[in-house]
């Protein structure tokens, strides 16, 4: 290891930043892309947004299990072989997406998205402690700039949507597949590679230690979300099987998730695990619902509070703005002496402020402003949690930071993206029911709107819609036109809603750099040859 803050640890540090910023680059490509396509799937299948969000949350869901299995066995397979396995799942996303026809649309596009995810959590899996190694003295700037390419990949992948979908009107799937050429740029760009060993497997710590920190608090965070996932996936399936079956899915999940939990139990002699990393597991699961369900969202949101192309540019400006702060990490910390948790306490303020803004958006050119106090906020919030975990927990090795990243896409799955789904089937029916009752019964889909413990929700049909929706606003029926205007004000309501989840985060921030304070300042960690954490001096 070295100590100068910017001098890498190995000759090739550089080409495995630049193939890990590759690889994150086509997650994001693609995700822009799917999210920008959207609307196309539900005109072509009459999905409700509900089954959309579902969609999406399962390219959340699958990257949770790439980054979690992919993070506890990195340092023990070596990264290349998972590099490989990511390659080829990016390939077989697009075959099983591209299948989706007739009634089975659902599912292919639910797999293909869940495949997808699954590549990209193995990659990041690979990434997130590959560069902490890397640049073990400056993990926050670092970690940034390796993330700086999420947005890079959203704003490439925006463009193209608003190219190739409002401008061009080429069919979803050749938009899609775009995202192959980033993956074969990062297949080349780590061929061949000698990739370095984390702290920890370095200091031959076993996987029993490397757990400690995690313990049973950490590992019943995967385990509550691990059985919340299996539940529908298993309900589902028992269903399809025997309709009588689907009620012992709750039974299978929790029986698998207690199994599992006692098994981390018995590898870490039921270590009880670290406070400190459990409250951060918790309030990464909140980053993960409303930075990723939110994206996820956004161009749907604002494509129908304006234009489809007007959606597109917004999601373009906000993803520009985070690409161009994530280099700017460096700055923040050394020069202006705000630590990473000072950094993430005024980026959950501003988020929260920016969503209270952008839900009474009502010209292009506030939206533009509101939307950059929300992308501002939300800019460090994911490789600061990262950097905070690594710096803090380094005899985890990979494994504490890419369970916080398979958390915080699992919860993006499914409680941001489905969550924000059923909010906005709830808040339009019910203004819909408010103001014309009638459209609602013509314009209702067959299936009502789940989500959690919460009641079952009226949704809209998405054909149904989308057709009142492509409709000039001067020549709708009175139906088409209370229907439209519902769906607004459904989408403002949501925006507010989701502006909650940042908020409880800054609370959250605040008071772990209150704690940080009593304990003489935030200060990176390193791992000492007996095995033990001691603090850096």
């Amino acid at each position: 290891m070295t100590n100068v803050d910017n001098t890498p640890a190995v000759p090739n540090a550089r080409r495995l930043l630049i193939a890990g910023f590759m690889a994150i680059l086509a997650a994001g490509v693609g995700f822009a892309i799917r999210g920008g396509i959207f609307d196309n799937w539900g005109a072509e299948y009459g999905f409700t947004a509900s089954q959309l969000g579902a969609i999406g949350g399962a390219g959340f869901s699958g990257f949770c299990f790439g980054i979690i299995i992919g993070g506890v066995i990195c340092d023990k397979i070596g990264y290349g072989k998972l590099v490989i396995l990511a390659f080829a799942l990016h390939v077989l996303s697009a075959i099983v997406t591209f299948t989706a026809k007739g009634e089975g649309a659902y599912w292919s596009l639910y797999w293909g998205m869940f495949i997808f995810a699954y590549a990209n959590g193995t990659l990041e899996a690979v990434a997130n402690p590959l560069v902490a190694t890397l640049y073990p003295n400056n993990r926050t700037h670092y970690l940034n700039i390796l993330h700086a390419s999420w947005p890079a990949g959203l704003v490439i992948g925006g463009v193209l949507g608003w190219v190739l979908d409002d401008r061009m009107k080429l069919d979803w799937k050749i938009q899609l597949s775009l995202y192959l050429i980033p993956t074969v740029a990062y297949g080349l760009m780590f061929l061949g590679q000698h990739m370095p060993k984390s702290e920890a497997s370095k200091k031959g710590l076993s996987f029993g230690e490397m757990f400690k920190d995690v313990g049973i608090l950490g590992a019943l965070i995967v385990c509550a979300l691990l059985a919340l996932f299996l539940d529908g996936i298993l309900g589902g399936l028992l269903g399809w099987i025997s309709p009588g079956l689907a009620k012992y899915s709750t039974y299978v999940s929790y029986g698998i998730s207690g199994a599992l939990l006692i098994v981390v139990g018995v590898m870490t002699r039921f270590s009880v695990g670290s406070l400190l990393l459990f409250v951060l597991f918790i309030t990464h699961a909140l980053v993960g619902a409303v930075e990723l369900g939110t994206d996820g969202w956004i161009q749907n949101i604002t494509g129908n509070l304006f234009t489809s192309q007007e959606g597109k540019y917004l999601f373009i400006w906000t993803s520009a703005i985070m690409f161009s702060l994530r280099f700017c990490a460096n700055f923040i910390e050394k020069r202006l002496g705000i630590s990473p948790v000072g950094i993430l306490v005024i980026c959950a303020t501003l988020a929260c402020i920016g969503l209270q803004l952008a839900s009474n958006i009502t010209t292009i050119g506030v939206a533009f402003l509101a939307l950059a106090v929300y992308a501002i906020g939300k800019t460090f919030f994911w490789p600061t949690m990262l950097a905070v975990a690594s710096d803090r927990f380094p005899r985890t090795g990979a494994i504490a930071i890419s369970i916080m990243g398979g958390i915080g896409m699992m919860s993006a799955g499914l409680i941001g993206s489905p969550g924000l789904g059923y909010a906005k089937d709830r808040f339009a029916t019910e203004a819909l029911s408010q103001s014309s009752p009638a459209a609602l019964a013509q314009y209702k889909a067959d299936k009502p709107s789940k989500f959690l413990f919460f009641s079952e929700a009226t949704a809209l049909d998405g054909t149904k819609l989308a057709d009142a929706q492509k409709v000039e606003a001067d020549k709708r029926t009175p139906d088409q036109k209370a229907v439209a205007e519902a769906s607004i004000a459904g989408d403002r309501k949501t925006l507010k809603a989701d502006s909650f989840i940042p908020g409880t985060m800054a609370v959250i921030y605040l008071l772990l750099l209150l704690y940080f304070k009593t304990i003489g300042g935030y200060k990176p960690i390193h791992i000492v040859e007996n095995g033990g954490p001691a603090k850096a001096g």
